[in-house]
């Protein structure tokens, strides 16, 4: 793998976004925090301990929090609330729908412990079906960061340069940060990691990158494989998508996350409507997730960068067979 994408040491991109709410807080006083028990699990504690006059704890009550958010942006705060997200993403779906995304509120929703690599905490804490959620609800912003310092730029811009709400999902547990601190990064634009022309590996959140590491793996073998960062998910950057259908054999979509109706239906919608391709989506195949280790899960899943390959070498064989092409 190219150095430029060497992991500088793992942390968690809860973590990330507790850093890009508080840096957006010092840089703008009419951002506030909801918190909703779980202040610390989210990454928030560090804005509470540093503006307490500006943080408000209204307990378990997630509902609550998202109409007291809506009541705080149409008074001309900028209001981040954030819990698991199962909570702030299913839960919350009706307040969300009317309260939020009705009237194009600028609220910034934190979806913490996504994806099955929460671990431990098992199926009723893995948020699975978030994405599918948040993307289809009008005038909602849905981003994926895939580490830390991604996810500290993202949260940064989302408060200070959004407009109405933005969802941003991100997860628990230490993972790979790899990412340049002064990265080009835009919401909305997806990022070209890694050239390739026989498969691209169009990836979002903790899967970036697992498909780095399977790249590696792949090309090792002689597969040109192509490498894509999608961490805005609404709105979805077509152009790298429809270039990556236009310039490779096929696309394999990589989400910690349900396949149906999530990152790959949405990269799908671009695919089927301009160049359509030979598609493999990789993720949750309709099931809830399980306990154990998070690294345990993600291979017991097929997310690892062993399993990634051979499910992309066998697709390889599909799109060979198909084409007449040995």
């Amino acid at each position: 793998m190219s150095d430029k994408y060497n992991n500088k040491g793992n942390k968690s991109t809860k973590t990330g976004f507790g850093e890009g709410v508080l840096e957006a807080g010092s840089l703008n006083p009419d951002v506030v925090v909801l918190g909703a028990d779980i202040t610390a699990s989210v990454g928030l504690n560090l804005f509470a301990d540093t503006f307490p006059q500006r943080f408000f704890s209204l307990g378990i009550a997630e509902q609550n929090c998202v109409g007291v958010a809506a009541g705080l942006s149409l008074g001309g705060k900028i209001p981040v609330f954030s819990t698991y997200g199962v909570f702030a993403a299913l839960r919350t779906t009706d307040q969300i729908r009317i309260s939020v995304c009705y009237n194009n509120l600028h609220v910034i929703i934190g979806g913490a412990h996504s994806g099955i690599s929460v671990g431990p905490d098992g199926a009723t804490h893995q948020s699975l079906e978030d994405i599918a959620i948040m993307r289809v609800l009008p005038n909602m912003t849905v981003i994926s960061p895939c580490d830390a310092t991604q996810t500290r730029i993202a949260a940064l811009q989302a408060v200070l340069n959004c407009k109405g709400p933005v969802y941003i999902r991100f997860g628990r547990e230490p993972v790979p940060d790899f990412t340049a601190k002064d990265q080009r990064y835009i919401i909305g634009k997806g990022q070209l990691l890694k050239e390739g022309d026989e498969i691209a590996l169009i990836a979002t959140g903790h899967m970036v990158w697992e498909a780095l590491q399977a790249s590696s793996l792949l090309e090792s073998e002689g597969i040109s494989t192509r490498v894509i960062n999608i961490h805005t998910i609404k709105p979805i950057d077509e152009e790298i998508i429809i270039k990556a259908a236009e310039e490779t054999k096929g696309i394999i979509t990589l989400e910690e996350h349900q396949v149906m109706g999530g990152f790959g239906s949405a990269v799908a919608e671009v695919v089927v409507k301009n160049h359509p391709v030979p598609m493999l989506f990789v993720g949750i195949n309709d099931r809830f997730g399980e306990s154990g280790k998070p690294e345990e899960l993600i291979k017991k899943f097929g997310l690892d960068p062993k399993s990634i390959t051979n499910q992309a070498k066998s697709f390889i064989r599909k799109i060979k067979s198909r084409t007449g092409h040995a």
